[in-house]
């Protein structure tokens, strides 16, 4: 652990990042898979490589790895039993009323324009793929926070790829 005057470099946080999200039972290739599902029926030519690649680059960005930490480690608190209540009782049962775990997401679409938040309050609706296995609380796992993360990454990502296809297009 670094005492609190070192600074961490971009690469340890981005790093640990990557390991938090794959510690949580999450791939790249499964946000790469909601990517496309957003984004397929207007780029129907679209690979899964390419999501993969727009995944890579939204986190690289390090609000979008400052979102994944902190809420990861929320989550993960409230799996040990070790926040306070009536925090801890809310984020175990990812109560509906509890909507920080979205505020936090949306510091991650955000980057990325309106389209992303279109994009993920679509997703966050219907929860599809992965989104669904972490909204399911299984095996006492807490994912309140990681579930709208996944789906802000995604939906980021998509938002990228519509400016990256709209800026050839013009």
């Amino acid at each position: 652990m670094k005492k609190a005057n070192q600074s961490i470099s971009d690469k340890e946080v981005y790093q640990k990042t990557l390991q938090l999200i794959h510690e949580r039972g999450v791939t790249i290739e499964e946000i790469a898979e909601l990517v496309y599902f957003l984004q397929s029926k207007y780029f129907p030519d679209i690979t899964s490589d390419q999501c993969e690649f727009h995944v890579s680059k939204v986190l690289e960005k390090r609000e979008v790895q400052n979102a994944v930490l902190t809420g990861i480690a929320l989550d993960q608190l409230a799996e040990k039993n070790l926040l306070e209540s009536p925090l801890q009782e809310m984020l175990i049962n990812d109560e509906g009323l509890y909507g920080v775990d979205e505020i936090l997401s949306l510091s991650i679409v955000n980057v990325y324009g309106s389209i992303g938040l279109t994009n993920y309050g679509y997703i966050d609706k219907i929860k599809p793929g992965i989104l669904k296995k972490l909204n399911n609380h299984e095996n006492g796992e807490v994912h309140t926070f990681l579930d709208d993360i996944v789906g802000a990454i995604a939906a980021a990502a998509s938002s990228r790829i519509a400016h990256n296809n709209f800026s050839r297009e013009n």
